[in-house]
């Protein structure tokens, strides 16, 4: 195996749920209330149904092929040439995702904070960070999670609690006034995210309890579901039908907080929370790419491999999109289906290939 680490479910649970969370509170608020004005907290929940559907067909190719990741069983299942092929635009989709979560917290914090510091000092001060913690493997990522995660949710479980006074739930009604299409389009953003959990099938092959692994993600997806709900909910109470037109609704709504004239400018603490949950999500993807290049290739080590992909990741975001304005109109657009190709339909194809096979061996 080419990283000897081992995590447990648990731990399995809380690194797809950083991965999906960290950025998903931050701009899908504003996404869905475009398409779903007031229904924008329903989209979540019509989004989360990619979610656990990826989860199931990842756990199921899994099981037909135990200590292996899709890069693998592609190949087994596909032939080399078609597999290699497959799995290049796989590991093409890994390197543009990160170069893409990179900008968006480089634009993020250049935006809100750190408005005179060029982009690419920001984003390659992050890449370097996350290339020391993926090079030390995956089990100092799942502790970093561990770590990180009560900490995130105690801070936004506070934020929330100090915007209820600042809330105003009439701003929902009247509740489906046009009907479920706005709510269905509102969804097709969510679905993007919640499909990233094709992501699940580089981690599978170090869950040492791979009994509970299944549940650990169905819950995982569950509880991202829930998180962007409430912080849809929020969101719209908040700003009401402005909030389609704020970057970063969640962010802007705690830099407005003031709690007894005492608890105020929680921006700060926001941008902390966001860049640790941004360190494990980059992390991750960047660990996958790094795994699934060093399997792609045939190779018996990653490590060496790390540094260099840090770099092309680096160079990437930069390319990758020229504002942020255009990098949401690409999340709003061309994302949905590129990303369907790429999480759902290509691992559908190789479980129904999987399932072919076995047919015709069992009939002999």
């Amino acid at each position: 195996m080419i990283d000897k680490g081992k995590i447990s479910a648990l731990q399995l649970g809380m690194l797809m749920y950083l991965m999906i969370g960290a950025t998903s509170t931050l701009i899908v608020p504003a996404i869905t209330a475009k398409q779903a004005e007031r229904d924008m907290w329903l989209s979540p929940i019509l989004g989360s149904i990619s979610g656990f559907i990826v989860v199931i067909i990842m756990w199921a190719l899994h099981k037909k092929f135990p200590g292996q990741s899709i890069m693998q069983f592609g190949e087994l299942l596909l032939g080399r040439f078609l597999g290699k092929c497959a799995n290049s635009l796989v590991l093409f989709f890994l390197l543009h995702g990160v170069g893409l979560i990179l900008r968006e917290y480089g634009e993020f914090v250049v935006s809100a904070f750190l408005s005179r510091t060029p982009l690419i000092t920001i984003t390659m001060s992050l890449i370097v960070v996350c290339a020391f913690a993926v090079r030390s493997g995956i089990e100092v990522l799942a502790r970093c999670t561990q770590l990180f995660l009560p900490f995130i949710g105690l801070v936004f479980v506070c934020i929330f609690a100090m915007l209820i006074p600042d809330m105003d739930p009439r701003k929902m009604l009247p509740m489906l006034e046009k009907g479920i299409l706005p709510a269905l389009q509102g969804s097709i953003v969510p679905h993007t995210w919640f499909l990233e959990f094709f992501l699940i099938t580089f981690l599978f092959p170090f869950v040492h309890d791979l009994s509970k692994g299944l549940k650990a993600g169905m819950f995982s997806v569950l509880f991202m579901m829930l998180i962007m709900v409430a912080t849809n909910f929020a969101s719209l109470f908040v700003f009401g039908n402005l909030t389609g037109h704020i970057s970063f609704p969640v962010y802007y709504a705690a830099s407005y907080i003031s709690f007894i004239n005492f608890i105020e400018h929680l921006d700060a603490i926001v941008m902390v929370t966001w860049i640790l949950g941004g360190f494990v999500q980059i992390a991750l993807w960047y660990y996958s790419l790094v795994i699934g290049t060093a399997q792609w290739l045939g190779l018996s080590h990653y490590r060496f491999l790390v540094f260099p992909m840090g770099l092309l990741c680096g160079m990437t975001s930069i390319w990758v999109t020229p504002s942020l304005q255009d990098l949401i109109h690409f999340f709003a657009t061309t994302a949905p289906l590129y990303s369907f190709t790429i999480l759902f339909l290509y691992p559908l194809i190789l479980l129904a290939i999987s399932w072919v096979r076995k047919t015709k061996n069992s009939s002999l």
